[in-house]
């Protein structure tokens, strides 16, 4: 009989940092709701700062440094909060660039995505991702302007909320409905 003394040793996988900065990052808000009264914004800045410059793929490191200048402006200007609250603001702004630079220098972001599932995309797929991408694009502005109005005149709860709360339901439901739209589309091209 095996007992916890003498079972056999499983070897501890360490949690790859990339999945640790995207919890950090979904869990941004409530971070900043529980820590900021009580700690400050400067340790929050600078762990933020910290781990998304360290993650940052090697082409995008100047963003990063941009990034940590902004951030430590801010800090310097005494609006350390804002720039605490700022980072919801900041991924959307990144993301918008990224799917919207996609759209100027096809393929598209989704698109790239589309074709890891199906190579073969026609072109009914690329008009459709193409879509798809430019509907991200308005989400993203939508979103982080949203993000950019609780960051500088919400208080902290209403800041929360939304960026921890509402802006994650928005884009979850954004996402399950046009998977939801792309079935559709799939199945009636499949059925023509």
């Amino acid at each position: 009989m095996t007992t916890p003394m003498n079972a056999p040793h499983r070897a501890h996988r360490p949690v790859p940092a990339s999945l640790l900065l995207g919890l950090m990052l979904l869990a941004w808000p409530l971070l900043v709701f529980f820590l900021l009264p009580r700690n400050g914004g400067l340790l929050l800045l600078a762990l933020a700062v910290a781990l998304i410059s360290w993650r940052l793929p090697q082409g995008y490191k100047r963003w990063g440094l941009l990034l940590a200048f902004v951030v430590v402006a801010l800090a310097l200007a005494g609006h350390v909060d804002i720039g605490v609250r700022a980072w919801p603001v900041l991924i959307n702004a990144s993301l918008f660039i990224l799917f919207a630079w996609s759209l100027r220098h096809p393929p598209s972001l989704i698109e790239q995505l589309a074709r890891r599932q199906e190579p073969d995309l026609p072109p009914s797929g690329v008009r459709y991702t193409r879509n798809v991408t430019v509907l991200w694009c308005g989400f993203f502005l939508v979103n982080g302007s949203i993000a950019l109005w609780t960051a500088l005149d919400a208080d902290i709860g209403l800041w929360t909320l939304y960026n921890g709360g509402i802006a994650y339901g928005l884009s979850g439901a954004l996402f399950a409905g046009e998977w939801c739209i792309r079935q559709r589309v799939r199945s009636k091209v499949a059925h023509d």
